[in-house]
């Protein structure tokens, strides 16, 4: 948690790094968990869009590069499935399914990080940068959201969880501990309101739902790809946590939906 808000809130070059080591590891975890199927999805060129995509991403929030240069993804995109063709693989779609399926599922979601940083005001980076206007507020929120949101959960969960939340794709996860960690987030997100403005503070309160909600479903989506193809963890690089999917599987989902939020209230 400390090296990621750290990342993230030091400086406009380190907000990138963290977004791209993480971006990163979460893609190649999700192919190396598909090559165990038997299936050999494009894993150069999979990992090399998705850093292409979130890197002009990144220049274009910070009004380095126009909105036009993200079409130079296109021949990128375009490139996989010529690439297939010479591949010779049994299930050649199944392996362009797969190769595509992250960049939406984990790209877009990174993508959008810097477009919620660059032009905003509020909390100021740790080392200022006098050329950019450039505030991480709005992503430090997220995951100190998220974080409430995966304590309370886990110790709510682990005091009084007795009713199964989805008991046939992750055994463990209950009601209780899914209201509770709401509640923990809402009380995070009350005084987060209190401190960056952005929104009303009884919006804040929506966002702390919004961000409980999507974010069980986007742990309960990464539990159903490792069940469904029988693996424990999706990597070993963070003793206790497993891999970079297991420890971020909710961001992906909730970031998305509360920048949306954030844009049509704000």
């Amino acid at each position: 948690m400390i090296l990621t808000l750290g990342g993230f809130w030091l400086h406009a070059l380190s907000f990138y790094f963290t977004g791209l080591i993480i971006l990163t590891g979460m893609i190649y975890e999700y192919y190396s968990i598909i090559k165990t199927s038997g299936i050999k999805p494009q894993i150069f060129l999979g990992i090399l869009t998705a850093i292409t995509a979130y890197t002009m991403a990144s220049l274009v929030a910070a009004g380095i590069f126009p909105g036009e240069y993200l079409l130079v993804l296109v021949p990128l995109m375009l490139l996989i499935p010529v690439t297939e063709l010479y591949r010779k693989q049994d299930r050649p779609f199944d392996s362009l399914a797969h190769t595509f399926f992250p960049l939406i599922y984990i790209g877009v979601p990174f993508a959008l990080m810097p477009f919620s940083a660059y032009g905003q005001e509020g909390v100021e980076p740790l080392l200022r940068s006098t050329r950019l206007s450039f505030s991480p507020g709005i992503v430090i929120a997220f995951f100190l959201m998220l974080y409430a949101n995966d304590t309370g959960a886990y110790l709510t969960g682990m005091s009084f969880g007795r009713n199964r939340l989805m008991e046939r794709i992750s055994p463990k996860k209950s009601w209780e501990g899914f209201i509770g960690g709401m509640i923990i987030a809402a009380i995070a997100a009350w005084f987060l309101g209190g401190w960056l403005g952005i929104l009303p503070r009884p919006l804040w309160l929506v966002l702390a739902v919004i961000v409980s909600i999507s974010g069980t479903y986007g742990d309960l989506i990464e539990s159903m790809l490792k069940r469904s193809m029988g693996v424990k963890d999706s990597g070993t690089i963070m003793p206790g946590h497993g891999g970079f999917l297991d420890r971020f599987d909710s961001a992906i989902v909730a970031f998305p939906l509360m920048f949306l939020f954030i844009l049509l209230f704000g």
